[in-house]
């Protein structure tokens, strides 16, 4: 494994902690913004991940994660659209 994706890896991670503590606490719209930080997060964890293992067949999963992510966001902010 090459030190570069080992950087990459570890910064991924810390920036995971942030979006996980916006997600938990605070009013709707804050826990909004900590889950589309932890989705992005995610998805970069994956990529690394898929390019660490050498698998170019696995970048799917982030791909198809992108998609489900926005889809979620659309269907919570149509929720959220009386709350505020």
């Amino acid at each position: 494994m090459s030190p570069f994706l080992l950087l990459a890896g570890v910064l991924l991670l810390v920036l995971a902690g942030p979006g996980l503590l916006l997600a938990s606490r605070g009013t709707a719209v804050a826990r909004l913004a900590g889950l589309q930080l932890a989705q992005a997060v995610a998805v970069l964890l994956l990529t690394v991940l898929a390019l660490v293992l050498g698998q170019p067949s696995l970048l799917i999963v982030p791909l198809v994660t992108v998609l489900l992510s926005f889809a979620g966001t659309l269907v919570f902010t149509r929720l959220l659209r009386g709350v505020t």
